[in-house]
């Protein structure tokens, strides 16, 4: 609809404040799946601001909550919002979803899928920075294992830093089946560069 150019003449603190009055947090799934339709045929494309505010206020509370695998309209939503915006979807997202206390295991799983079904190369890199900003833990092993079954090719300092993450947390996951995967598959994976 034409009416949606009006995101890209929001200032930000305009844009939350519509957001809030269109109730976009809330809206039913089917209407998000319609909405992130239109946000990809919006020219110009939006800002990276708008984008994360945007990502912000459509997606995270639905994200943080799952208890459940997402639903088929959640998972198409996020898939075309990524399509287009998935710096700004990692910056706010990701970075939301690592910082979570606890399991959060339909989210560890969200950002599996994410990272092998939906992301861009360069966002993958963005995904894999993040989970090596934050201590290492049980969850996060699939999604490391996720980012290297992309098989894309890694820029030398980000698995330099994989791999010395990876060493560094050796003892504390001496009994950990995943971490052994994981291992196995960065030297498969980067046996030239891994000495």
């Amino acid at each position: 609809p034409p009416e949606l150019s009006i995101l890209n003449n929001c200032s930000p603190s305009q844009l939350e404040g519509l957001c809030s009055f269109l109730q976009l947090s809330t809206c039913p799934e089917p209407f998000l799946v319609c909405f992130c339709s239109w946000l990809l045929a919006l020219t110009p494309d939006l800002s990276y601001t708008s984008a994360a505010i945007l990502a912000e206020q459509l997606f995270l509370r639905r994200v943080l909550s799952l208890t459940q695998p997402p639903s088929r309209h959640l998972m198409a939503a996020l898939a075309s919002f990524c399509s287009k915006y998935s710096h700004p979807f990692c910056h706010v997202l990701v970075a939301a979803m690592l910082q979570e206390p606890g399991e959060g295991a339909e989210q560890t799983k969200l950002m599996c899928e994410l990272v092998e079904e939906c992301l861009e190369p360069h966002s993958v890199q963005l995904v894999l920075s993040q989970v090596l900003e934050v201590p290492l833990s049980e969850k996060l092993l699939p999604v490391l294992q996720a980012v290297l079954g992309r098989q894309e090719v890694l820029p030398p300092e980000l698995l330099d830093l994989l791999v010395l993450t990876l060493c560094q947390q050796a003892p504390a996951f001496a009994t950990s089946l995943n971490y052994a995967k994981l291992v196995m598959a960065v030297l498969t994976a980067y046996q030239s560069q891994v000495s």
